[in-house]
């Protein structure tokens, strides 16, 4: 496993997941369903690990990979799946591994087959989609490793479930048929949550009937982000964006620099005039927009229009003064800005991070386009009082642990904390008790 393939952005790990069922290498998928305590990595951290041992993403900073990798060769020869608890929080040497994230960790290794393509075809899509996986359950007709799927926008806006089975039929159904009901209608309504919120956690789901604990891998479908221009300070915002998991379209409105050999790291790149931006692209409030042409008509035209969408971001770059001089050609047009507008306006686009090479002034953009997605204002953590990661409300109908007791079973597992301070803080909560 080098370096690269470590630090690839999820959408990469997915694409490494699609292509390893595609051409039927065996592989495991190993996932972080649960952390107590302080983590680098959050539940939902995968690494796809086909039987070469090449494996693709990271679930900690490096420490625990090549126990994973080994672990996986035995899932690959068993074919079943497992649980490992990794116990970090002591003070001697753990596993024989010389570390101490002061956490516990479990990892979930499962084989990768075609079950799992459902999931993946949501996402690329854009479709939102939590992956429920059960880790343990008091009834025999569930065991470790069934999975379902909920989409939170499938049909008329309501919730739809299936069953994972053997990937075969995409199209996801209205009930999972190999689930009890019980199980299925606690899982709907959270799941849905955290398949829109691209977060994910482990849900203690008791009652009467039964009690099961199930992991929920909710997968957002990356946000979007379209720059307008095609200039050479464009190229590092478009590096940088996709390893920060946005989809990137370059729209340049001269038609020959609009090419895909200038911006290979682009999911697409596309010509039009700025006056035609909402008819040359689907505009939702999961896209972001740059405008940096830095030619003064061009820019005025492309920032009118994409006021006009629901974007919630529009970026321009320039100095203040010079938008100052677009609102007054604006006004004599009769154009007049309303506040909400004004809201979404970032000019001069970037954060204050005090660079002023391509690469430093990307990396300004690019920071604060993620501020906004995720609703944070920048400053440093050190100042930040709590967690890091903030909760998802997210818990089963019921409330019920699988103890009886009656708490959240989102905030039982929630895992808080960034890779941004290499840990998590996470919550004090027991994990779902399975060791290798």
């Amino acid at each position: 496993m080098t370096a690269s393939d470590w630090s690839v952005p999820e959408t990469e790990v997915l694409a490494a997941a699609r292509e390893t069922i595609e051409t039927g290498v065996p592989a495991v998928l190993a996932t972080i369903v649960d952390v107590r305590g302080s983590a680098y990595r959050r539940p939902g951290a995968k690494m796809v690990v086909p039987e070469d041992g090449n494996g693709v993403g990271s679930i900690t900073a490096g420490c625990l990979e090549d126990e994973v990798l080994a672990l996986a060769a035995d899932v690959i020869e068993a074919g079943r799946p497992r649980v490992e608890t990794f116990d970090l929080t002591g003070d001697e040497d753990v596993w024989g591994l010389g570390v101490g994230c002061n956490g516990v960790i479990d990892i979930l290794l499962e084989p990768l087959d075609a079950g799992y393509r459902p999931a993946l075809d949501a996402v690329e899509s854009g479709t939102n989609v939590a992956v429920c996986t059960v880790l343990g359950s008091d009834r025999s007709e569930i065991e470790l490793g069934d999975r379902a799927h909920v989409a939170p926008d499938a049909g008329d806006g309501g919730v739809s479930i299936r069953n994972g089975g053997d990937g075969t039929d995409d199209a996801f159904g209205s009930a999972v048929d190999a689930w009890p009901a019980w199980l299925a209608d606690e899982l709907a309504e959270p799941a849905a949550r955290l398949a829109a919120a691209g977060r994910s956690r482990t849900l203690a789901i008791g009652g009467e009937a039964g009690s099961a604990t199930v992991f929920v891998d909710g997968l957002a479908a990356p946000p979007e982000l379209v720059i307008c221009g095609t200039g050479h300070d464009v190229g590092p915002v478009v590096e940088l964006a996709k390893q920060a998991d946005f989809r990137v379209t370059v729209v340049g409105f001269r038609g020959a620099s609009a090419t895909a050999d200038r911006f290979p790291a682009a999911d697409a790149v596309r010509s039009t005039s700025p006056g035609d931006l909402r008819e040359a692209h689907d505009f939702d409030a999961d896209t972001y927009a740059v405008v940096m042409t830095h030619n003064f008509v061009d820019d005025r035209l492309a920032v009118d229009e994409l006021l006009r969408t629901p974007v919630p971001y529009v970026g321009l770059m320039g100095p203040r003064e010079r938008f100052g001089e677009m609102r007054e050609a604006f006004t004599e047009e009769g154009r007049e800005f309303a506040g909400s507008e004004l809201d979404r306006l970032y000019t001069p686009a970037g954060l204050d991070l005090g660079g002023e090479t391509p690469y430093a002034i990307a990396h300004s953009i690019v920071a604060e386009l993620l501020a906004v997605h995720n609703d944070r204002t920048p400053r440093h953590l050190r100042e930040r009082e709590g967690r890091i990661h903030e909760r998802v409300a997210a818990s089963a109908a019921g409330g019920e642990r699988v103890d009886g007791a009656r708490a959240s079973s989102v905030e039982r597992s929630e895992s808080d904390g960034g890779a941004a301070t290499g840990g998590n803080d996470a919550g004090d909560a027991a994990a779902p008790s399975h060791n290798g």
